[in-house]
Formats: structure tokens, C-alpha cells, sequence
């Protein structure tokens, strides 16, 4: 291992690490709130809506998040919607984010017993507020768990932002094994920086699961 190679490197990884961060953060807030809207009107069984969000989740759920860069970098300029790369990626990540979070929280919906939603009605609540203060609250910490793999998984999945020129780690690792040949320092540093982006979300994400647990939230 060459650690003044590591060492003279090491700001550009960071500067790296920076972008992926943003730029997956980006990404989760689009998905969460794809997913939210989705799974609210999948569980209303709003007419047209319905079917168009099923439609959404079976193709976002079954291309891979390459594909759909692909089409959204190299494809919508051909009908003249242009992007650059940073946007392209937090757009592709929430696409894809969206139809996960989209599952995790309908199954939370799905999870509350309707006497809840009819017991609310009989008190005189509208509908939106039963779904804001009664539904809702349950249901997201029910589906927390899926909630939090889901932001693991699409952090993870930045790894492929490479492929539309973004110097994220992915890119900047490959960047320097192509220049140095230093495969094993530049790997070890690669996976060095994952862990330090995805270990406390982890952590954060137990944390806040055993919480909601303690606090007796859907139960």
C-alpha cells in the first residue's frame, strides 16, 4: 500500500465524497416525495392517478438506475429537454428512489386498521386531516425500517453517476487506477469513503427504528 499516494489523492476523493453526498441527498428528497404521493393515492384509490402510479412503480422498479440515466441524459435532449450531469443523476435517483419508497409506505398505510380512519370520521375529521395526524404519522413509523434500507440502497447506487461524467467516487477512483495503475490504493480508498457516507446513515437509521419502537408508534 502506498501511503503517499493515498495521502497526495485523499482532497480529491473528498471532493468526491461532497458531490455524492449532495447529489444522493438530492435523489432521496425527490423519491420520498414521489413515493409519499404515490403511495397516497395508490391507498385512496384515486381513479386514473391509481393506475398511472402502478404503471410508474413497474417500470422504475424493474430498469436498472443506469438505463434510466442513460435516457434521461443521452435521450429527452433528442426531444429538447437538455440536463447536465448533476441534475440528470438527482432526477435518475429520485425516479428510481420514488417507486421503492412508494412500496415501503404503502405497506405502512396498508398496515393501520381501518376502524382508526372510521372512528376519526365519526369524530368529525375531514378527510386529509385523518390521513395527516391519525394515518399517516402511523404509517411512516411502521414502514421506517424499509424507509431507511431504501436511502442505503439508493446512496449505493450513486456508484453508477459515473457513467454521465459525474466526479463522484466511482468516477474519480476509476479516473485514478486508468492514470496510476494503483488499483488496490484507490479501491481501499474508494470503500474507505463508502463506509464513512453509508455507516451512520446505518447507525442513524437503528437508532431512530428503536425509538420509534420504544415510543410504541405502530403498534
Amino acid at each position: 500500500m502506498n501511503i503517499e499516494y493515498m495521502l497526495k489523492y485523499l482532497p480529491l476523493y473528498e471532493k468526491a465524497a461532497v458531490l455524492t453526498v449532495t447529489i444522493g441527498a438530492e435523489g432521496i428528497l425527490i423519491a420520498a416525495a414521489v413515493g409519499l404521493l404515490c403511495a397516497v393515492v395508490q391507498y385512496n384509490r384515486v381513479p386514473v392517478l391509481r393506475q398511472i402510479a402502478a404503471v410508474y412503480i413497474e417500470l422504475s422498479r424493474n430498469t436498472p438506475l443506469l438505463i434510466q440515466l442513460f435516457f434521461i441524459y443521452y435521450g429527452l435532449p433528442k426531444i429538447g429537454i437538455s440536463t447536465n450531469p448533476s441534475v440528470c443523476g438527482a432526477v435518475g435517483l429520485g425516479f428510481l428512489g420514488g417507486s421503492y419508497m412508494a412500496e415501503a409506505i404503502r405497506s405502512g398505510l396498508e398496515s393501520i386498521e381501518p376502524i382508526q380512519s372510521e372512528s376519526a370520521l365519526s369524530l368529525g375529521l375531514k378527510p386529509y386531516q385523518v390521513m395527516r395526524y391519525i394515518i399517516l404519522p402511523q404509517a411512516v413509523s411502521i414502514s421506517m425500517p424499509a424507509f431507511m434500507a431504501n436511502i442505503i440502497f439508493l446512496l449505493k447506487e450513486t456508484s453508477v453517476f459515473s457513467a454521465i461524467s459525474l466526479m463522484d467516487l466511482m468516477f474519480t477512483a476509476k479516473d485514478l487506477i486508468g492514470l496510476y495503475y494503483k488499483t488496490t490504493e484507490s479501491l481501499f480508498l474508494l470503500v474507505i469513503f463508502y463506509l464513512i457516507i453509508l455507516l451512520p446513515v446505518s447507525l442513524l437509521g437503528r437508532l431512530v427504528e428503536r425509538r420509534l419502537r420504544y415510543a410504541g408508534f405502530g403498534s
